[in-house]
């Protein structure tokens, strides 16, 4: 069976054409992700749709809790946020019907040049949809290729699909996911073009990418520190590190004992030359520092 191609991009880098793929392990990460795509839309000028029985106020990753100074009613009111009701896609008998979510969909990009948008923001979480007794595996597909026929080759639309991970099993999961090009993340925490930071949550912790040098210590540390001072273990996803320098395996080292003492700094998919520096200073042997899953991409693989 051939793989799927998908590119992995974050959310403020999605784009009109952009039919995007968000699975979720809590409401932690799908905050990050879908706050910043309403927010973004919402702040330049784009129309936002989405498609859920939460009212505006309640919208995932807004609100003043997120910091916003957005005025959520003032953008229902000039109709720059659209929350369309699971309701009104559902047929006379109650069942979800695509056909009217997608009439809607697409009726709305149609509209939003003469209304004065530039762009159209599309969501849904499909979750509670698949959580209903009875639903469709197949019908849920023919929904996705026909979002996808509608975005993928518009120049105003983009979309996010969200689901919980623990909505169906993990085939089912499989084949909706193949259904986008585009697989949609946090913002990096960090990104100089050298080292990149990103959150991960399940596990929680951290993806560290490119190299460490003793310029971006300083960013690490204070990265691992608001990332542990929220739980006792953190995980670091090295599968993409090419280089690590002395001082930073020191840093690593020394973040791992002041951890609590039921917490550790795993370290997962260690590339070999990573791991080998590691075994070579004699750090893995120290408390609070644990070898994690997996293994990185080989040492002749590009991790940029």
């Amino acid at each position: 069976m051939e793989t799927p191609w998908f590119a992995k991009r974050p959310v403020s880098d999605v784009r009109p054409g952009d039919h995007g793929w968000l699975a979720y392990s809590g409401p932690e990460e799908r905050d990050r992700v879908i706050g910043p795509f309403l927010r973004e839309g919402l702040l330049t000028g784009e129309k936002v749709v989405y498609v859920t029985d939460v009212p505006a106020e309640r919208l995932p990753g807004l609100g003043p809790e997120a910091g916003d100074e957005i005025d959520i009613a003032a953008a229902v009111r000039k109709r720059g946020l659209l929350v369309v009701s699971r309701d009104a896609c559902r047929d006379r008998g109650g069942a979800f019907a695509p056909a009217m979510m997608l009439d809607t969909i697409a009726r709305e990009v149609e509209e939003a040049f003469g209304q004065g948008f530039r762009a159209v923001r599309i969501t849904t979480d499909y979750s509670p949809l698949l959580r209903e007794a009875g639903s469709d595996l197949g019908r849920m597909l023919g929904c996705e290729h026909r979002v996808g026929d509608t975005v993928s080759p518009s120049t105003m639309a983009m979309a996010i699909c969200q689901i919980d991970r623990r909505a169906c099993p993990p085939d089912q999961l499989n084949a909706l996911r193949d259904t986008h090009e585009v697989l949609v993340e946090v913002n990096p925490e960090f990104d100089d073009g050298v080292l990149k930071i990103v959150r991960t949550f399940e596990p929680a912790g951290l993806r560290i990418e490119g190299e460490l040098d003793a310029a971006r210590h300083t960013v690490l540390a204070e990265t691992l520190m608001r990332v542990g001072a929220q739980r006792g273990s953190v995980h670091l996803d090295l599968s993409r590190l090419g280089f690590i320098d002395l001082g930073g395996l020191n840093l690593l080292a020394r973040h791992a004992v002041r951890l609590p003492a039921d917490g550790s700094l795993v370290l997962d998919h260690l590339r070999p030359n990573v791991e080998n520096l590691i075994t070579t200073v004699g750090w893995h042997r120290l408390p609070g520092i644990a070898r994690g899953a997996g293994r990185g991409l080989p040492e002749t693989e590009d991790f940029a």
